[in-house]
């Protein structure tokens, strides 16, 4: 038998920033789904994020080198941060570039809403097997 896929979906509780400008509530947005945390000191992830929700805005994918010219980082830090993404479920990569799952934040949470959704229901049904197995 194969790997199987693996995909990480973290839904974090985190109150919601008094002060409510866009970029605090993508902040907020990304770390509540577990994208942004405490070790992106310099935010190099959620900046990363916000260029492929602008590209996804466009339609326009983008490459890793594309990505790491347009934020003065190096490729490795956006490669890094890309697969983070991607095993988030959160950025597809097709023929080398990269983009958001979809082109809304709302059809994001929409997407994560269904997998957190099917990995339950995946859960539930391993439960009531064992559960019977059990009896």
């Amino acid at each position: 038998m194969g790997m199987p896929t693996v995909s990480r979906i973290t839904i974090v509780s985190i109150r919601r920033p008094a002060e409510r400008t866009i970029n605090q509530e993508l902040q907020w947005l990304g770390s509540s789904l577990g994208l942004f945390g405490e070790r992106d000191r310099n935010r190099s992830c959620f900046r990363v994020f916000i260029e492929l929700l602008k590209s996804a805005r466009l339609q326009k994918p983008l490459s890793s080198d594309e990505l790491a010219d347009m934020l003065g980082l190096t490729r490795g830090t956006v490669v890094h941060h890309l697969h983070h993404l991607t095993g988030a479920g959160i950025v597809i990569r097709e023929q080398n570039k990269y983009l958001l799952r979809v082109d809304t934040l709302s059809e994001l949470v929409d997407e994560v809403e269904k997998d957190v959704l099917r990995t339950l229901h995946g859960l539930r049904d391993v439960a009531n097997q064992i559960d019977t197995k059990l009896r």
